[in-house]
């Protein structure tokens, strides 16, 4: 409880967490009560507020137009998977093998970026949903309409009462995933692994639990959404195992004590929907935690909860985390070496072209835009701290990796701190001759420098003295070519080896 706490008082800049979080409490909430409304049914009213929280948990596009594209294709993607799901209810065999296809397309469909990566989690969610609250074919018609009103409320919300994103600077587009054919796209691995995992897990959640089996599937699946990698995937495996043990304690204390009673029930999960937006971005074992005592809420508003039933939670829980763990190892393993080299020679080739734009602008070319890829940068360098995390983990057991990774990280932020000061410095431009030429030969030191990271060609020469100190584009593009020249050191040695002292 003391961890999660300290990540909910990280601070907030321009409070995009506390936006976030309250504007899905009230879009919840909102859809839930229309849905409840629109067709007389606790479960409508459920499979409302589900839909809602999908809508504005899953979709991230980096433009708004884009989310309200993404959202308007959830109907058309997750209905027809409620409607498979509900149909075939009474028949078990093909009502799995239905699902494991499901969680394979929805996991490839991470190919296709933001876009792809919502409306094959709202799929999936579609068909867990319909398990959830055992939907049979009579119940789709309402379930249908409940899930049409709630994405309606959820966008209005969104899209209209509350789009505080129309006032932000767009975010940076997600970079792509390193390119690949076939089996070699980590995607199609991902698509593999999740399904092999599935299916086993569904096999073993079955033999723990008739009834309750797909809490181990949906963990094997929540465990590989947003990961890339087998370090990643475990770390985020163990955070979903220690956010389920300590959402099941409170959900004890909480939860069956209430007996399902509807009022302090409803203000509960209102704080767990918060709880939820607010931490997701900072911690998965948090976001966890919340899920689970929502969960357990849920299923007291349904009339079925006891400890008994928190305890079979945590059991499918760790079946489907341990099913994970051995999947991500054994099929088609997605090295995390592999994985942080390329994210990292991504990174790398940005900052170059950052750097190109800046000192371009700085020569007078008015045409140059170093601003519009420093989101670019951001987002890629997002990516390579999401990637390097499992070796900067503090159960990572390999401290000469994680010394490498931590000295990786530190260089490439200490990169873009430097690319940021040069953007700043370039609307100024330059006019003076003897300057560029000193601009000119000190960019040409910086690009040797990022070629010899990604190209892997010779190293260059070493550096001249450093600039004098009033000459700021001139320290920044020194202090560039250093941090470029140090990164050489972690990246070519053997992971395992322990780092050369300077």
């Amino acid at each position: 409880m003391t961890l999660l706490m300290r990540k909910v008082w990280v601070p907030d800049p321009g409070r995009l967490r506390l936006r976030a979080a309250t504007r899905a409490v009230l879009g919840i909430g909102l859809a839930t009560a229309v849905s409840g409304l629109a067709v007389h049914t606790l479960t409508g009213a459920i499979a409302g507020g589900l839909a809602a929280l999908l809508v504005l948990f899953t979709v991230a596009d980096p433009t708004v137009r884009g989310q309200a594209g993404t959202t308007a294709l959830l109907p058309a993607v997750g209905l027809p998977v409620l409607a498979l799901a509900a149909g075939l209810h009474g028949h078990p065999l093909v009502r799995d093998t239905a699902f494991l296809a499901v969680v394979g397309a929805g996991v490839y469909a991470r190919r296709w970026g933001p876009r792809g990566h919502a409306l094959g989690v709202f799929a999936f969610m579609m068909f867990f949903m319909a398990q959830f609250l055992h939907a049979a074919p009579h119940q789709l018609p309402r379930l249908t309409a409940a899930v049409l009103v709630a994405v309606a409320v959820a966008a209005a919300v969104r899209f209209g009462v509350w789009c505080y994103e129309r006032r932000l600077r767009p975010a940076p587009a997600p970079a792509p995933p390193p390119p690949g054919r076939g089996l070699a796209r980590a995607t199609t691995r991902q698509a593999v692994q999740a399904t092999v995992a599935c299916a086993v897990a569904l096999a073993a959640g079955q033999a723990v639990s008739a009834d309750r089996w797909y809490w181990a599937v949906a963990t094997v699946w929540w465990i590989f959404v947003n990961t890339a990698s087998c370090g990643e995937t475990l770390v985020r495996g163990f955070r979903r195992v220690l956010g389920t043990v300590t959402g099941i304690a409170a959900a004890l204390l909480l939860a069956v004590p209430l007996h399902g009673a509807p009022v302090p029930t409803a203000v509960l999960v209102a704080a767990c929907v918060f709880g939820l937006f607010y931490t997701a971005p900072l911690s998965y074992t948090s976001m966890m935690f919340f899920v689970t005592v929502m969960a357990g809420l849920l299923y007291g508003l349904l009339g079925v909860l006891h400890p008994g039933l928190l305890t079979l939670r945590f059991a499918e829980t760790g079946v489907g985390a341990l099913v994970t763990a051995v999947a991500v190892v054994l099929v088609l393993p997605v090295t995390t070496h592999a994985t942080t080299n390329a994210w990292i020679e991504r990174a790398v080739r940005c900052v170059h072209e950052c750097t190109a734009q800046a000192v371009a602008r700085l020569g007078g070319a008015h045409d140059a835009d170093p601003a519009a890829r420093t989101g670019e940068l951001e987002a890629l360098l997002g990516r390579v701290r999401l990637s390097l995390g499992p070796l900067v983990h503090p159960l990572n057991p390999l401290r000469h990796r994680k010394a490498r990774a931590r000295q990786v990280l530190a260089l490439l932020d200490a990169c873009a701190h430097d690319v940021a000061a040069l953007t700043a410095l370039a609307p100024a431009g330059r006019t003076d001759a003897a300057h560029d030429a000193h601009l000119a030969d000190a960019w040409r030191r910086v690009e040797a420098a990022a070629e010899a990271l990604t190209a892997r060609h010779a190293a260059p020469a070493p550096a001249p003295a450093p600039p004098a100190a009033g000459d700021g584009p001139l320290l920044h593009l020194h202090g560039l070519e250093q941090k470029l020249a140090a990164l050489a050191a972690p990246l070519a040695s053997p992971p395992r080896a322990p780092l050369a002292r300077a």
